[in-house]
């Protein structure tokens, strides 16, 4: 089982997405059962951001002095307690998934889904620097993906 725990610190997020944390606990519900995690406790922390603040930990912890889509920060030192793990941090800009502004709906919470799980999928040790590993995750990402959409639309 996965639990989540959702911040947000840009407003625009409730505008966009009326129940947030449930929002974010239906993905999780709905990923591939090898992705459950049943019988086991894992955990994670999504912040929900804006460029201006994901541009700010993007210099600091990877030094590229610009905004991006998402970051994911893996917890290196796992803390296991009886079947328990905290996974890391996710953090997502709104701006980003707003591009275009004046995209529906639908395509914004599909453009936030495709990005928490390749951001999920970072804090597993998935990693996309050389091409074979990139296609690993593209096509876990869209079995992940297909799994959760069928479920949610």
């Amino acid at each position: 089982m996965i639990k989540i725990e959702v911040v947000s610190e840009e407003k625009n997020w409730s505008k966009k997405i009326k129940k947030i944390e449930f929002f974010f606990k239906a993905i999780c519900k709905h990923f591939p059962k090898k992705y459950q995690f049943l019988n086991k406790k894992f955990s994670l922390t999504l912040l929900l951001s804006s460029n201006k603040s994901i541009k700010i930990l993007n210099k600091r912890f990877r030094n590229k002095n610009k905004p991006t889509d998402i970051l994911s920060f893996p917890f290196n030192n796992k803390w296991k307690n009886n079947k328990e793990l905290y996974l890391g941090d996710i953090v997502i800009s709104y701006d980003f998934m707003n591009k275009p502004k004046n995209q529906n709906l639908s395509l914004f919470k599909e453009k936030v889904i495709k990005t928490f799980i390749h951001g999920f999928l970072h804090l597993l040790g998935f990693d996309h620097i050389k091409l074979k590993d990139y296609k690993k995750m593209l096509k876990e990402e869209q079995k992940i993906y297909q799994s959760v959409i069928k479920k949610i639309n």
